[in-house]
């Protein structure tokens, strides 16, 4: 009983405040990015950034309040006195499923916004624009909650789950918001899971979760003028394209030319 009460509790928090982005009717197609390139893309009214906002600031917080990084220690004593045995793998699964769906659903004829190239690129924007923030974990410098590391903050499995899940919820919550919900339920499932696993601080959790959906609110936003710049015609309308690459560990680039 202990133990569905606080994986209820702790899933509504981080659940409460990310759905309330999906509940936000805000996305408008665009078929006219920079340059004509045709991606449909999203441009959100200023309200629907503050959940995120509000998840990283209560993580950055947790540093200098004190009752906030006591929730903290709150929630690891609760879960090593109700399971202090726990161990699962399942999170290092859960983090990628929202956008394995993505890929699921176009597979069975629902499409989403955008074509395989374009969504798959603003995937991977969206990962690298996390890896980035991501590197706050040097200059936060915050023990995991047994010691094992200094890189707790913040979560890194709730980052990559919540790009995954406003991802999923960018490409199809046009067609339902379901598809938002369920890939933030999953999402943050992943995070209650990262605290159970004993692998992360509540707070960490909270900021993944938050640094997660601003990844992939900002990869849509700017990915049309980088693709517009990666893209071009020549003087008989032929189309180039200039696009990264990453293959066995080498970053690199590939050239493609329509004859």
């Amino acid at each position: 009983m202990k133990k569905s009460y606080l994986f209820f509790l702790l899933i509504t928090f981080i659940f409460m405040v990310t759905t309330a982005d999906a509940q936000f009717a805000d996305s408008v197609k665009k078929d006219t990015a920079p340059t004509a390139v045709k991606i449909k893309y999203s441009l959100h009214k200023p309200g629907t950034y503050l959940p995120p906002v509000i998840l990283v600031s209560y993580g950055v917080l947790s540093f200098v309040v004190t009752p906030i990084r006591h929730v903290d220690y709150y929630f690891k004593e609760r879960i090593q006195r109700s399971d202090p045995d726990y161990s699962s793998k399942i999170d290092d699964y859960l983090q990628i499923a929202p956008g394995v769906l993505v890929y699921g659903l176009n597979l069975v004829g629902i499409e989403g916004k955008n074509r395989f190239v374009d969504r798959t690129a603003l995937l991977a924007l969206s990962a690298g624009i996390l890896t980035i923030t991501d590197g706050t974990k040097y200059i936060a410098h915050r023990k995991r909650p047994y010691g094992t590391d200094p890189l707790s903050f913040p979560s890194g499995h709730t980052g990559a789950a919540f790009v995954a899940a406003e991802f999923l919820a960018q490409e199809y919550a046009e067609k339902s918001p379901w598809y938002g919900v369920l890939g933030y339920t999953i999402a943050s499932t992943t995070g209650v899971l990262r605290l159970y696993g004993k692998a992360h601080w509540f707070s960490d959790c909270v900021a993944g979760a938050g640094l997660g959906i601003l990844s992939t609110k900002l990869a849509y936003v700017v990915y049309p003028y980088i693709r517009s710049k990666l893209t071009h015609k020549d003087k008989y309308g032929r189309s180039t394209m200039i696009m990264p690459t990453y293959q066995d560990g080498t970053p690199g680039l590939s050239f493609a030319m329509q004859l």
